[in-house]
């Protein structure tokens, strides 16, 4: 199956790009760079990326099987290298479940699931870098 998306520059560091979902969204590079701030980073877009794609799964999960969660979110965040072409070399994915009665362990499966089955993102993280992925269950919400 392909997938297009069109990216077209906006003059300066700026660009608009497509989605095959229909929404549209800004880059920009950041004012030390040349940039306006007026757009996300194209390296922060892959961690949202991969924290999309994750929590996509999980929201499925979680209404499959029948779970009650108030919220939750994923905190990601990744090393940088120094040499170009600077890439993520590791990755530290947190996924926050809030609720009075959670079922831990099926919110663990269903985080599971995700990083070991469903999620293409992940799978493609793994290929340039190191992933760590920790479940926090906060009962106090």
């Amino acid at each position: 199956m392909a997938v297009h998306v069109s990216t077209t520059w906006l003059g300066d560091m700026r660009f608009e790009s497509t989605n095959p979902s229909g929404h549209n969204l800004f880059i920009d590079a950041g004012e030390d760079n040349g940039g306006k701030s007026e757009g996300h980073r194209p390296k922060a877009l892959m961690l949202s990326g991969l924290a999309g794609c994750s929590g996509l799964d999980v929201a499925s999960l979680i209404k499959k099987m029948k779970l009650e969660v108030t919220n939750f979110k994923i905190d990601t965040e990744a090393n940088l290298t120094d040499e170009h072409p600077k890439i993520y070399d590791k990755v530290d994915m947190q996924f926050h479940f809030y609720g009075p009665n959670l079922n831990e362990k099926k919110l663990q499966r269903a985080v599971d699931l995700s990083i070991e089955k469903y999620c293409g993102v992940m799978e493609m993280f793994r290929q340039f870098c190191t992933l760590t992925i920790t479940t926090h269950f906060h009962e106090n919400a």
